[in-house]
């Protein structure tokens, strides 16, 4: 099933925030495809931060955990960060299973991610 994940990349100074337009991020090639806009606009762009807003995302498969782990390499070479806004309860509880709880940080929601990531 070809799922379209209606990723959208917004700048907001330095920093970049994505969003998706989908409850359910599960399908490969819909992954596949927004993770190659990702790492093209990061390629082209060199934002110092990345906020990933999982709001109305409500499931996602371990491949975008994945996804999150490449950005923050790829973001790593420069000093630049990845957090994580507006993420469900039960998304948090597969951060902390899987341990990235420690290596990525959390807000409530994507504009006060954005004014900690640009304020440090």
């Amino acid at each position: 099933m070809d799922e379209n994940l209606n990723t959208q990349i917004k700048t907001e100074g330095e920093a970049a925030v994505i969003t998706f337009g989908s409850s359910a991020i599960t399908d490969m090639e819909g992954i596949t495809a927004a993770c190659e806009q990702i790492k093209t606009f990061i390629e082209e762009n060199h934002p110092m931060a990345v906020v990933f807003d999982f709001g109305g995302v409500e499931f996602f498969t371990s491949e975008v955990l994945g996804l999150l782990l490449e950005v923050r390499a790829r973001l790593k070479e420069y000093e630049g960060r990845v957090v994580v806004s507006t993420l469900s309860p039960q998304l948090y509880r597969v951060f902390k299973v899987t341990n990235l709880d420690k290596i990525f940080e959390f807000f409530p929601d994507s504009q006060s991610a954005l004014k900690t990531v640009s304020t440090d």
